[in-house]
């Protein structure tokens, strides 16, 4: 991991990072004890690791992720994926108002769409070969 990358991620856990992983954390306990929705906690706490350390990885659909996935995201969405989001969006705007914050506000607002459906998703490093993915 190069100088900068560990840099971005140091800053990024103190400003933001911290507070949406424990969001994303919170969503997977509750998730767990509803039993049913123990995948839905698993998602959740993939993306709590993705948004503790960001810069260097992404996120890529996963291969054979179907209508289960897509059915599962719309669940998501409606329960826990639209105050997720609106989470990235809330905490972006003081950071676009702070000049030197305006990166990590974009890495926030790039955030959004993982936090709206995250079932059919991977996280990976984002020098990886995908393999025509």
């Amino acid at each position: 991991m190069s100088l900068l990358k560990l840099l971005l991620n140091l800053l990024w856990l103190i400003f933001c990072g911290i507070w949406m992983a424990l969001a994303y954390t919170l969503a997977a306990l509750i998730c767990f004890v509803l039993i049913v929705t123990i995948p839905f906690g698993i998602a959740s706490l993939r993306i709590a690791g993705f948004v503790l350390w960001p810069f260097g990885r992404t996120t890529v659909e996963r291969p054979g992720a179907g209508a289960p996935s897509f059915i599962g995201n719309v669940i998501w969405v409606i329960f826990a994926g639209w105050w997720l989001a609106l989470g990235h969006l809330i905490t972006s705007i003081p950071l676009f108002l702070s000049i030197v914050g305006i990166p990590f506000g974009w890495a926030n607002l790039k955030l959004i769409p993982i936090s709206l459906m995250p079932l059919g998703r991977e996280v990976v490093a984002a020098d990886q070969d995908f393999g025509g993915r």
